[in-house]
């Protein structure tokens, strides 16, 4: 406990012992005055004469102690940290089984998601195909944020695995690599504040083994989100002329997300895949934050001076 008046307790030791003092000084010649004039049985009182007066000593100290300004510190609860979301921006993102498309639809429910986050939360976008770009650093401008969803467009293949090892660069601040067979994975640092939130339809089409990507964030406690994009049923994109069929690969961001700690969120249309974004779960911290505990002191000086009273009232017939 700290206090932010510290002279005040000073006061309130000095004024105390005074007042305690004053007291027994009284209460001594009281007892020598009965004692003079033959009322020497009448002079100690006992506890319904005391009672009283001693609760209204015990509440100046407490009273002087509010006044003091007592703080403590306690941890609160709240959600933030880094959020990376990454969307997938392969030719596949193309399909209508989502209206309009899996990318817009995508695009539509992550820029929900970010308007609901505190500014505690800095959130960052990366857009990935066959390669994986960082296009908004992690802030809290939620301007810069929309405006960087809204450029993603879609071409080319899929690698997720590239995408989780720019994410992980990004929080970590290092160029992250896999290992070479035989070798110790990287050490990047612990981050658990630190959440990826990937929008895909998860079809895999190259780059990086996807579980060791995992394995990596996993290992630096950073969970990665999964949000399915596209039906099982499928659709068809046209790619240079020709028409390809695509479907949900839910096995593959299921398994991603298991492997980080963290959950796979599917839905099969555009309102759906919106309200999949309230249920992504994002890191809860505890912040350290002071608390004023002056009213509670001011409340128990208050109980013990109305105590007095009324005690002093009933056996006295006045506030002694």
């Amino acid at each position: 406990m700290t206090f932010d008046q510290p002279l005040v307790l000073v006061l309130a030791v000095l004024l105390t012992g005074g007042a305690v003092a004053a007291y027994t000084i009284v209460q001594k010649r009281r007892s020598a005055a009965l004692a003079a004039a033959g009322f020497g049985g009448l002079a100690g009182g006992g506890l319904r004469r005391h009672l009283p007066y001693a609760l209204f000593l015990a509440a100046l100290p407490i009273l002087l102690t509010g006044l003091a300004r007592p703080q403590a510190e306690v941890s609160v609860p709240r959600v933030s940290g880094t959020v990376l979301l990454a969307f997938d921006i392969s030719n596949s993102m193309k399909a209508t089984d989502v209206q309009p498309s899996r990318l817009a639809a995508a695009q539509a429910a992550a820029k929900g998601f970010v308007e609901k986050q505190p500014d505690s939360v800095d959130i960052g976008v990366i857009i990935f195909g066959d390669q994986a770009l960082l296009t908004q650093a992690p802030s809290d401008d939620r301007a810069a944020t929309t405006a960087a969803i809204d450029r993603a467009g879609a071409n080319g293949g899929t690698s997720l695995g590239r995408a989780i090892l720019v994410a992980l660069g990004t929080i970590s601040g290092k160029q992250v690599t896999l290992p070479e067979e035989g070798q110790q994975p990287q050490s990047l640092g612990y981050f658990p504040e630190a959440t990826v939130v990937v929008f895909s339809d998860g079809q895999e089409t190259g780059g990086p083994d996807v579980a060791l990507a995992a394995e990596l964030a996993a290992a630096s406690g950073v969970r990665v989100q999964t949000v399915g994009v596209g039906t099982e049923r499928g659709s068809t994109v046209e790619v240079d002329g020709f028409r390809l069929a695509t479907a949900l690969d839910a096995g593959l961001l299921t398994s991603v997300a298991q492997i980080t700690g963290g959950q796979y969120h599917e839905a099969t249309d555009a309102q759906g895949l919106a309200a999949t974004t309230d249920a992504i779960d994002l890191r809860l911290t505890m912040k350290k934050e002071p608390l004023e505990l002056t009213a509670p002191f001011a409340g128990a000086a208050l109980l013990l001076l109305t105590l007095g009273g009324l005690l002093g009232t009933r056996w006295h017939g006045r506030i002694v």
